[in-house]
């Protein structure tokens, strides 16, 4: 009963394509031998409700221009040395002369994409019906509408009818409108509404912008398009807030290191952006290091690569504070010169180990990719650099709060002489801070190596941002540090497509500036009596 309906409705499609034929014929292949179309449409139609797998072949063949006849009606698939009986299937010799190609036109390519519309949606797999009819979607094709048509009448789950109908609407509305099709183009006007998205915006606005259309159906479409244009816009903040999210998670990893730094040692390091930098370039390492010697673990170099980038970048601060910082408490113009020249040597240095041009860090097959939310785009690499960023604060948290370590730091924080004259050993606490900032600002590196260029400049990019961070949410506190990156990012991003890069960079420094005017301290500031006093 099904292969019944399959062949009325592929007859269906040939006689709505004035393709019919009736010619008379030995079996279901001699039509495609015919010079006439009418029979090799009619050919077409029977081999594809035949089903089997040789009538199968044939309209491939046929499809890929590699089906041949002969002179005596025989049909041959004869693709680069290799011939067959387009009939059997068996390899022979084809003849040398009177051989010519079926002939392909327009007409029959039409039927030949109704014949593939019938078979994908009447896949036994939902999935692949699914997937035919997003491509009808985008087709277009007024000689897919009564495969369109008799799917729907038998489809009876509920996500892929409403691929069929939005493939059904957006192919009515392609079409030039005809008398009687009034209510029909007001009902996929309406659906498309529905569906939004700037594929169906593009067929709407052509409908609104039709003078030969119905005046209510392009008042319709007129209003359609001004819908789907206010939610294009909503969803186009939304996703640059979840880029400002990332951008704003790696000013928090970076920023930490500062806060922590300049919250307990009072210095200001402008080698803090080499440091990330740092961080990008040991990623790169580790994942060719990988490749070289263990290629099975190169799809998870980059997790590898974040210890191996904490611990670098950790022992290289604590050898900058004992060999140059711990030189300069209590000067803070030389201890920012100093650290400012400290970043030019760090940079050549770079520039002369691995050359002054960009490298790429390889993100691996699991971190590619995004997922669709509503009309949000979301890259599962800049996802993971947001829930990575969420970790490293909640475990710096619970250093700072639950070890030794963490609670000789708050108190050098808050009152240093006190502390010291407490016991706590001033200096090793200075080198161990110094040295976690160091490593916070290598991971860091590790995070937006997935997101951006690795070169010797990339510090510089991001040291700017993560003073105003710090200086913004409170020097010293990890909430306040939190808050004002994910303000700053998202407050960058969304403000770029209405007012550019630039301007939105002067109008976040001018919204920072006033509120320090007012709030010295930032928003969290850090309160203890060496601090207050």
């Amino acid at each position: 009963m099904r292969k019944l309906g399959l062949a009325c409705l592929l007859a269906a499609l040939c006689l709505g394509g004035g393709l019919g034929g009736s010619s008379a014929r030995a079996d279901d292949f001699s039509g495609l031998a015919s010079p006439q179309f009418e029979d090799v449409s009619a050919s077409i139609t029977a081999l594809a409700a035949n089903g089997s797998a040789q009538a199968d072949a044939a309209l491939q063949a046929l499809e890929a221009h590699h089906l041949f006849s002969g002179a005596d009606g025989a049909l041959f698939i004869h693709a680069g040395e290799v011939c067959q009986n387009a009939r059997t299937g068996e390899a022979t010799t084809c003849p040398e002369e009177g051989l010519k190609p079926v002939r392909v036109n327009n007409r029959i390519r039409k039927v030949l994409a109704g014949v593939q519309a019938v078979r994908e949606l009447s896949a036994p797999q939902p999935e692949e019906r699914i997937k035919a009819a997003e491509t009808f979607y985008t087709r277009h094709d007024a000689a897919l509408l009564p495969a369109l048509d008799n799917a729907l009448s038998s489809e009876k789950i509920p996500a892929v009818r409403e691929k069929l109908m939005q493939a059904h609407a957006a192919t009515v509305l392609a079409q030039p409108p005809a008398e009687g099709a009034q209510a029909a183009r007001l009902k996929a006007v309406g659906f498309l509404a529905e569906v939004g998205g700037l594929e169906a915006r593009g067929l709407l606005a052509g409908v609104a912008a039709n003078v030969g259309e119905a005046p209510d159906v392009r008042h319709a479409a007129q209003s359609a398009v001004s819908r789907i244009d206010w939610h294009l816009r909503v969803w186009s903040v939304l996703q640059n807030a979840f880029y400002g999210l990332s951008y704003g998670s790696v000013l928090l990893l970076a920023a930490t290191g500062l806060a922590i730094t300049f919250g307990v040692m009072g210095v200001i390091n402008m080698a803090h952006g080499e440091m990330m930098m740092i961080g990008a370039y040991v990623t790169w390492l580790v994942q060719q290091g990988i490749k070289m010697t263990v290629p099975a673990l190169e799809p998870f170099a980059i997790l590898i690569a974040i210890p191996v980038a904490f611990v670098v970048c950790g022992g290289i601060g604590v050898v900058i504070e004992r060999s140059l910082i711990r030189f300069l408490y209590g000067r803070p113009l030389e201890t920012l010169l100093a650290t400012w020249g400290l970043s030019l040597v760090l940079q050549q240095v770079i520039r002369s180990l691995f050359g002054p041009t960009n490298i790429a860090v390889q993100t691996p097959a699991w971190l590619s990719g995004s997922i669709a939310l509503g009309g949000l785009d979301i890259t599962l690499n800049r996802l993971a650099i947001l829930v990575f960023a969420g970790l490293v604060l909640g475990g710096l948290m619970l250093v700072l709060r639950r070890t030794p370590l963490g609670l000789q730091m708050r108190a050098v924080t808050q009152n240093r002489r006190m502390a010291a004259l407490m016991g706590i050993r001033t200096p090793k606490v200075d080198a161990l801070a110094f040295g976690l900032g160091a490593g916070l600002a290598g991971l860091a590196g590790v995070a937006v190596s997935q997101i951006d260029n690795v070169s010797p400049n990339l510090g510089q990019s991001y040291i700017i941002d993560s003073f105003m961070v710090v200086v913004f949410g409170g020097v010293g506190n990890l909430w306040g540090t939190l808050a004002a990156a994910m303000a700053l990012g998202m407050g960058g991003k969304v403000l770029e497509p209405t007012i550019g890069a630039v301007s939105a960079k002067i109008a976040i420094l001018v919204l920072v500036i006033a509120y320090i005017q007012r709030h010295p301290r930032g928003m969290f500031p850090v309160r203890g009596r060496g601090i207050e006093s």
